[in-house]
Protein backbone atom coordinates (compact mmCIF):
# COMPACT_ATOMS: atom_id res chain seq x y z
CA UNK A 1 0.00 0.00 0.00
CA UNK A 2 1.67 3.18 -1.21
CA UNK A 3 2.33 6.32 0.81
CA UNK A 4 0.50 9.56 0.14
CA UNK A 5 2.74 12.21 -1.40
CA UNK A 6 3.03 15.19 0.91
CA UNK A 7 5.17 18.31 0.56
CA UNK A 8 8.39 18.65 2.60
CA UNK A 9 7.90 19.22 6.31
CA UNK A 10 9.48 22.31 7.90
CA UNK A 11 11.75 21.67 10.87
CA UNK A 12 12.12 23.70 14.04
CA UNK A 13 15.38 25.25 15.25
CA UNK A 14 16.50 21.88 16.62
CA UNK A 15 15.74 20.14 13.32
CA UNK A 16 12.63 18.39 14.68
CA UNK A 17 9.10 18.55 13.33
CA UNK A 18 6.30 17.94 15.84
CA UNK A 19 3.79 15.44 14.58
CA UNK A 20 1.03 17.86 15.60
CA UNK A 21 1.21 21.55 16.40
CA UNK A 22 -1.74 23.83 17.18
CA UNK A 23 -1.24 27.57 17.65
CA UNK A 24 -3.77 30.14 18.83
CA UNK A 25 -6.82 27.99 18.07
CA UNK A 26 -10.18 29.72 18.52
CA UNK A 27 -13.56 28.13 17.78
CA UNK A 28 -16.78 30.08 18.37
CA UNK A 29 -20.41 28.99 18.39
CA UNK A 30 -23.29 31.46 18.08
CA UNK A 31 -26.07 31.67 20.66
CA UNK A 32 -29.17 32.59 18.66
CA UNK A 33 -32.58 33.96 19.59
CA UNK A 34 -34.64 31.31 17.80
CA UNK A 35 -33.59 28.85 15.14
CA UNK A 36 -32.94 31.44 12.40
CA UNK A 37 -32.29 34.46 14.60
CA UNK A 38 -29.14 36.52 14.61
CA UNK A 39 -26.46 35.62 17.14
CA UNK A 40 -27.07 37.39 20.44
CA UNK A 41 -23.87 36.06 22.00
CA UNK A 42 -20.91 33.82 21.19
CA UNK A 43 -19.49 30.88 23.07
CA UNK A 44 -15.74 30.43 22.63
CA UNK A 45 -15.55 26.66 22.89
CA UNK A 46 -11.81 26.80 22.16
CA UNK A 47 -10.00 29.98 23.13
CA UNK A 48 -6.36 30.49 22.19
CA UNK A 49 -5.14 26.91 22.56
CA UNK A 50 -1.50 26.02 21.83
CA UNK A 51 -0.23 22.45 21.99
CA UNK A 52 2.18 20.00 20.38
CA UNK A 53 2.38 16.21 20.14
CA UNK A 54 5.49 14.28 19.14
CA UNK A 55 5.59 10.91 17.39
CA UNK A 56 5.12 8.10 19.90
CA UNK A 57 3.80 10.48 22.56
CA UNK A 58 0.35 10.61 24.18
CA UNK A 59 -1.05 13.96 25.25
CA UNK A 60 -3.95 13.58 27.66
CA UNK A 61 -6.61 16.29 27.42
CA UNK A 62 -8.84 16.49 30.51
CA UNK A 63 -11.60 18.66 31.88
CA UNK A 64 -15.25 18.70 32.85
CA UNK A 65 -17.98 18.00 30.31
CA UNK A 66 -18.61 21.07 28.17
CA UNK A 67 -15.12 22.53 28.51
CA UNK A 68 -14.40 22.23 24.76
CA UNK A 69 -12.34 19.03 24.64
CA UNK A 70 -14.29 17.31 21.86
CA UNK A 71 -14.50 20.50 19.80
CA UNK A 72 -10.74 20.87 20.09
CA UNK A 73 -10.20 17.24 19.06
CA UNK A 74 -12.32 17.63 15.93
CA UNK A 75 -10.63 20.91 15.05
CA UNK A 76 -7.18 19.31 15.29
CA UNK A 77 -8.21 16.98 12.45
CA UNK A 78 -10.00 19.74 10.48
CA UNK A 79 -13.36 18.03 10.97
CA UNK A 80 -14.41 21.58 11.72
CA UNK A 81 -12.47 24.73 10.87
CA UNK A 82 -11.10 27.12 13.46
CA UNK A 83 -12.19 30.75 13.50
CA UNK A 84 -8.62 31.72 14.32
CA UNK A 85 -5.26 29.99 14.63
CA UNK A 86 -3.57 27.14 12.82
CA UNK A 87 -3.04 23.38 12.99
CA UNK A 88 -0.03 21.64 11.46
CA UNK A 89 0.20 17.88 11.01
CA UNK A 90 3.69 16.80 9.99
CA UNK A 91 4.35 20.41 9.03
CA UNK A 92 1.26 20.71 6.81
CA UNK A 93 -1.04 23.64 7.67
CA UNK A 94 -4.30 21.73 7.43
CA UNK A 95 -6.66 24.69 7.08
CA UNK A 96 -4.68 25.94 4.06
CA UNK A 97 -4.71 22.66 2.14
CA UNK A 98 -6.95 22.19 -0.92
CA UNK A 99 -9.50 19.37 -0.57
CA UNK A 100 -7.41 16.75 -2.41
CA UNK A 101 -4.34 17.42 -0.25
CA UNK A 102 -6.40 17.46 2.94
CA UNK A 103 -7.91 14.10 1.99
CA UNK A 104 -4.41 12.67 1.45
CA UNK A 105 -3.23 14.02 4.80
CA UNK A 106 -6.22 12.56 6.64
CA UNK A 107 -5.01 9.07 5.85
CA UNK A 108 -2.27 9.73 8.39
CA UNK A 109 -4.48 11.37 11.03
CA UNK A 110 -7.51 9.46 12.25
CA UNK A 111 -10.11 9.76 15.02
CA UNK A 112 -11.72 7.26 17.37
CA UNK A 113 -15.11 8.64 18.36
CA UNK A 114 -16.77 8.44 21.76
CA UNK A 115 -19.97 6.76 20.56
CA UNK A 116 -19.31 3.81 18.22
CA UNK A 117 -23.05 3.37 17.67
CA UNK A 118 -23.39 6.86 16.19
CA UNK A 119 -20.13 6.69 14.23
CA UNK A 120 -20.83 3.33 12.50
CA UNK A 121 -23.29 3.08 9.60
CA UNK A 122 -25.97 0.59 10.75
CA UNK A 123 -26.66 -0.40 7.13
CA UNK A 124 -23.06 -1.28 6.34
CA UNK A 125 -21.30 -4.46 7.41
CA UNK A 126 -18.37 -4.18 9.77
CA UNK A 127 -16.03 -5.18 6.97
CA UNK A 128 -17.46 -2.46 4.74
CA UNK A 129 -17.04 0.19 7.44
CA UNK A 130 -13.46 -0.80 8.19
CA UNK A 131 -12.60 -1.03 4.48
CA UNK A 132 -14.18 2.32 3.58
CA UNK A 133 -11.02 4.36 4.20
CA UNK A 134 -8.99 2.05 1.99
CA UNK A 135 -11.63 2.37 -0.73
CA UNK A 136 -11.76 6.17 -0.51
CA UNK A 137 -7.98 6.49 -0.74
CA UNK A 138 -7.69 3.88 -3.48
CA UNK A 139 -5.16 1.84 -1.51
CA UNK A 140 -4.28 -1.59 -2.86
CA UNK A 141 -6.29 -4.05 -4.86
CA UNK A 142 -9.62 -5.44 -3.71
CA UNK A 143 -7.91 -8.58 -2.42
CA UNK A 144 -5.29 -6.51 -0.57
CA UNK A 145 -8.01 -4.42 1.06
CA UNK A 146 -9.88 -7.50 2.24
CA UNK A 147 -6.64 -8.92 3.63
CA UNK A 148 -5.95 -5.64 5.45
CA UNK A 149 -9.43 -5.70 7.00
CA UNK A 150 -8.95 -9.28 8.19
CA UNK A 151 -5.56 -8.42 9.66
CA UNK A 152 -6.74 -5.34 11.54
CA UNK A 153 -9.84 -7.09 12.92
CA UNK A 154 -7.59 -9.79 14.34
CA UNK A 155 -5.32 -7.10 15.77
CA UNK A 156 -8.16 -5.54 17.75
CA UNK A 157 -9.39 -8.89 19.07
CA UNK A 158 -12.17 -9.67 16.58
CA UNK A 159 -12.52 -12.62 14.22
CA UNK A 160 -12.44 -12.42 10.40
CA UNK A 161 -16.02 -13.69 10.15
CA UNK A 162 -17.17 -10.62 12.12
CA UNK A 163 -16.61 -8.61 8.92
CA UNK A 164 -19.92 -9.95 7.53
CA UNK A 165 -22.00 -8.83 10.51
CA UNK A 166 -23.65 -5.49 11.26
CA UNK A 167 -22.87 -3.11 14.16
CA UNK A 168 -26.05 -3.90 16.11
CA UNK A 169 -24.89 -7.52 16.47
CA UNK A 170 -21.99 -6.50 18.74
CA UNK A 171 -21.53 -5.37 22.33
CA UNK A 172 -20.39 -1.86 23.21
CA UNK A 173 -16.80 -2.98 23.72
CA UNK A 174 -16.77 -4.83 20.40
CA UNK A 175 -18.20 -1.82 18.59
CA UNK A 176 -15.44 0.33 20.02
CA UNK A 177 -12.90 -2.19 18.75
CA UNK A 178 -14.50 -1.85 15.31
CA UNK A 179 -14.09 1.93 15.53
CA UNK A 180 -10.43 1.50 16.44
CA UNK A 181 -9.95 -0.99 13.59
CA UNK A 182 -11.46 1.50 11.13
CA UNK A 183 -8.93 4.12 12.24
CA UNK A 184 -5.93 1.78 12.32
CA UNK A 185 -6.48 0.11 8.93
CA UNK A 186 -5.05 3.21 7.23
CA UNK A 187 -1.87 2.93 9.34
CA UNK A 188 -2.10 6.52 10.65
CA UNK A 189 0.68 8.34 12.43
CA UNK A 190 -1.66 10.45 14.57
CA UNK A 191 -4.71 9.22 16.48
CA UNK A 192 -7.22 11.47 18.27
CA UNK A 193 -9.30 9.45 20.75
CA UNK A 194 -12.39 11.27 22.02
CA UNK A 195 -13.59 9.61 25.26
CA UNK A 196 -13.08 6.16 23.71
CA UNK A 197 -13.92 4.19 26.87
CA UNK A 198 -16.34 6.43 28.80
CA UNK A 199 -19.41 4.30 27.95
CA UNK A 200 -17.76 0.93 28.63
CA UNK A 201 -17.61 -1.33 31.68
CA UNK A 202 -14.40 -1.09 33.70
CA UNK A 203 -13.10 -4.50 32.60
CA UNK A 204 -13.76 -3.65 28.94
CA UNK A 205 -12.15 -0.23 29.43
CA UNK A 206 -8.93 -1.92 30.50
CA UNK A 207 -8.92 -4.12 27.38
CA UNK A 208 -9.42 -1.14 25.04
CA UNK A 209 -6.80 0.99 26.80
CA UNK A 210 -4.23 -1.79 26.70
CA UNK A 211 -5.01 -2.34 23.02
CA UNK A 212 -4.36 1.34 22.27
CA UNK A 213 -1.08 1.28 24.20
CA UNK A 214 0.06 -1.88 22.43
CA UNK A 215 -0.73 -0.47 18.99
CA UNK A 216 1.03 2.78 19.85
CA UNK A 217 4.15 0.91 20.95
CA UNK A 218 4.15 -1.15 17.75
CA UNK A 219 3.62 1.73 15.33
CA UNK A 220 5.01 4.78 17.12
CA UNK A 221 1.69 6.60 16.95
CA UNK A 222 1.26 10.06 18.35
CA UNK A 223 -2.00 10.27 20.28
CA UNK A 224 -4.32 12.91 21.72
CA UNK A 225 -6.36 11.13 24.38
CA UNK A 226 -9.45 13.10 25.43
CA UNK A 227 -11.18 12.14 28.68
CA UNK A 228 -12.85 13.52 31.79
CA UNK A 229 -11.47 10.54 33.76
CA UNK A 230 -8.12 11.47 35.28
CA UNK A 231 -7.44 7.90 36.41
CA UNK A 232 -7.66 6.70 32.81
CA UNK A 233 -5.49 9.58 31.59
CA UNK A 234 -2.85 8.78 34.21
CA UNK A 235 -2.63 5.27 32.72
CA UNK A 236 -2.41 6.50 29.13
CA UNK A 237 -0.66 9.86 28.91
CA UNK A 238 2.93 11.05 28.80
CA UNK A 239 1.87 14.69 29.19
CA UNK A 240 -1.43 16.13 30.39
CA UNK A 241 -3.22 19.35 29.42
CA UNK A 242 -6.10 20.53 31.64
CA UNK A 243 -8.87 22.48 29.89
CA UNK A 244 -11.40 24.84 31.49
CA UNK A 245 -14.02 26.64 29.38
CA UNK A 246 -11.97 26.68 26.22
CA UNK A 247 -8.53 27.43 27.64
CA UNK A 248 -5.62 25.26 28.70
CA UNK A 249 -5.06 26.18 32.36
CA UNK A 250 -2.28 23.71 33.19
CA UNK A 251 0.05 21.46 31.23
CA UNK A 252 2.81 19.22 32.55
CA UNK A 253 4.43 15.80 32.28
CA UNK A 254 2.12 13.18 33.78
CA UNK A 255 4.17 12.48 36.91
CA UNK A 256 4.58 16.20 37.67
CA UNK A 257 0.93 17.07 37.22
CA UNK A 258 -0.37 14.23 39.38
CA UNK A 259 2.24 14.74 42.12
CA UNK A 260 2.32 18.55 42.21
CA UNK A 261 -0.68 20.22 40.52
CA UNK A 262 -0.42 24.01 40.58
CA UNK A 263 -3.77 25.22 39.28
CA UNK A 264 -6.70 25.10 41.76
CA UNK A 265 -8.94 23.59 39.08
CA UNK A 266 -6.49 20.74 38.48
CA UNK A 267 -6.34 20.11 42.23
CA UNK A 268 -10.12 19.97 42.38
CA UNK A 269 -10.28 17.47 39.51
CA UNK A 270 -7.69 15.26 41.19
CA UNK A 271 -9.55 15.49 44.49
CA UNK A 272 -12.56 13.91 42.78
CA UNK A 273 -10.61 10.82 41.69
CA UNK A 274 -11.47 7.90 44.04
CA UNK A 275 -8.56 6.17 45.75
CA UNK A 276 -8.39 3.12 48.03
CA UNK A 277 -5.09 4.36 49.47
CA UNK A 278 -5.61 7.06 52.13
CA UNK A 279 -2.10 8.37 51.46
CA UNK A 280 -3.06 9.08 47.87
CA UNK A 281 -6.25 10.98 48.67
CA UNK A 282 -6.25 14.72 48.19
CA UNK A 283 -7.51 17.08 50.86
CA UNK A 284 -8.66 19.70 48.34
CA UNK A 285 -12.42 20.23 48.25
CA UNK A 286 -14.46 20.33 45.07
CA UNK A 287 -14.88 23.80 43.52
CA UNK A 288 -17.50 25.94 45.22
CA UNK A 289 -20.40 27.48 43.34
CA UNK A 290 -21.99 26.74 39.99
CA UNK A 291 -20.07 26.64 36.70
CA UNK A 292 -20.40 29.96 34.83
CA UNK A 293 -22.54 30.61 31.76
CA UNK A 294 -20.27 29.84 28.76
CA UNK A 295 -21.62 32.91 26.95
CA UNK A 296 -20.94 35.17 29.96
CA UNK A 297 -17.66 34.06 31.46
CA UNK A 298 -16.19 36.01 34.38
CA UNK A 299 -13.66 38.73 33.64
CA UNK A 300 -10.03 37.94 34.23
CA UNK A 301 -9.46 34.33 35.27
CA UNK A 302 -12.55 32.39 34.25
CA UNK A 303 -12.15 30.02 37.24
CA UNK A 304 -12.01 32.81 39.84
CA UNK A 305 -15.70 32.62 40.81
CA UNK A 306 -15.13 29.05 42.06
CA UNK A 307 -11.53 29.38 43.25
CA UNK A 308 -10.53 29.36 46.94
CA UNK A 309 -7.32 31.28 46.09
CA UNK A 310 -8.95 34.11 44.13
CA UNK A 311 -7.48 37.59 44.67
CA UNK A 312 -8.32 41.04 43.21
CA UNK A 313 -5.87 40.61 40.34
CA UNK A 314 -7.74 37.48 39.20
CA UNK A 315 -10.78 39.62 38.34
CA UNK A 316 -8.74 42.27 36.55
CA UNK A 317 -6.37 40.21 34.41
CA UNK A 318 -6.55 36.78 32.81
CA UNK A 319 -3.33 34.94 33.71
CA UNK A 320 -1.19 33.55 30.90
CA UNK A 321 0.34 30.08 31.05
CA UNK A 322 3.36 30.73 33.25
CA UNK A 323 6.42 28.56 32.72
CA UNK A 324 7.14 26.84 36.04
CA UNK A 325 10.09 24.83 34.69
CA UNK A 326 10.58 21.24 33.52
CA UNK A 327 7.73 21.48 31.01
CA UNK A 328 5.21 22.52 33.68
CA UNK A 329 2.97 25.51 32.93
CA UNK A 330 -0.04 26.89 34.77
CA UNK A 331 -2.37 29.84 34.17
CA UNK A 332 -2.71 30.99 37.78
CA UNK A 333 -1.54 34.14 39.53
CA UNK A 334 -1.25 32.24 42.83
CA UNK A 335 0.93 29.54 41.24
CA UNK A 336 3.16 32.28 39.86
CA UNK A 337 3.34 33.87 43.31
CA UNK A 338 2.31 37.27 41.97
Amino acid sequence: MGESRLSPRPADAAGRVPLLRAAGLVVRFPVRAGVMGRPRAWVQAVDGVDLTVEAGETLGLVGESGCGKSTLGRTLLALRRADEGSVEIEGQRVFDLPPARLKALRRHAQMVFQDPVASLDPRRTVGGSVRMGLDLHGIGTRAEREAAVTQVLRRVGLRPEHAERFPHEFSGGQRQRIGIARALVLEPRLLVCDEPVSALDVSVQAQILNLLKDVQAERGLGMVFISHNLAVVEHMADRVAVMYYGRIVEQAPRETLYADPQHPYTRALLAAVPSHDPAQRHSVAAPAGEPPDPARLPTGCRFRSRCPLAMPRCAAEEPPLFDLGQGHRAACWAARGV
